[in-house]
């Protein structure tokens, strides 16, 4: 999506993701050791709280955003001297950083495409940057729930599933809810997967 369009939100502070308290699915992967601290990528970082708070826990964390106003933020938020964090404006699908993370984490990233296509790439993206022990935990807009003209984009359990598994192996894919600054969480998956060590097998039918 274009950086421009990410910038007009926040010009404008339509910012209903943005709670400005770290994620708790985050928090709970974390303190339940399923991510232990090394290097960590969030794509989609925004203005910078979770990536923040994964350097306060031991993480050495790289946030990347299209939009230049929210990493400028996200930038401001640095303590000084500056923490093991930086924030850096790129656009993952076309530009992924070097190196392997031990943890690649987004909340509602993955969710914006409406293209198939582009969701597959995402995961593909991912896939290179992990390290092979690493793990990607993605919150994601759900088709659960009632109709609704707010809340984020909504992707069913079979829009995720094929995106993801020709490139990673899904852990766990759990019906939960996303906290928005709307009155009602919305309903939301959360999916967590890792590096493949080998690829994934072609269906069979009997």
């Amino acid at each position: 999506m274009p950086s421009i369009e990410w910038n007009d939100r926040y010009a404008t502070g339509e910012l209903p993701w943005d709670t400005r308290e770290p994620d708790e699915h985050l928090v709970a992967l974390v303190r339940s050791n399923g991510a232990a601290p090394g290097p960590a990528l969030e794509v989609g970082c925004g203005t910078g709280t979770n990536a923040l708070w994964l350097a306060q826990h031991g993480f050495d964390v790289l946030g990347v955003d299209l939009s230049p106003l929210a990493v400028d933020r996200a930038r401001a938020k640095l303590p000084v001297p500056p923490s093991s964090c930086r924030f850096e404006v790129r656009d993952f699908l076309v530009d992924r950083p070097t190196g392997a993370f031990s943890l690649v984490f987004d909340r509602g990233c993955f969710h914006v495409f409406d293209d198939a296509e582009l969701r597959a790439r995402f995961a593909a993206q991912v896939a290179e940057v992990l390290a092979p022990d690493g793990v990607w935990l993605s919150l994601i807009g759900s088709t659960e729930g009632p109709a609704s003209d707010v809340g984020p984009p909504r992707r069913s359990a079979r829009d995720i599933v094929a995106a993801i598994e020709p490139a990673l192996a899904i852990v766990e894919l759990t019906s939960t809810t996303f906290a928005t600054r709307h009155p009602a969480p919305s309903p939301a998956w959360r999916c967590l997967a890792r590096r493949r060590a080998v690829p994934a097998q072609a269906s069979t039918r009997r």
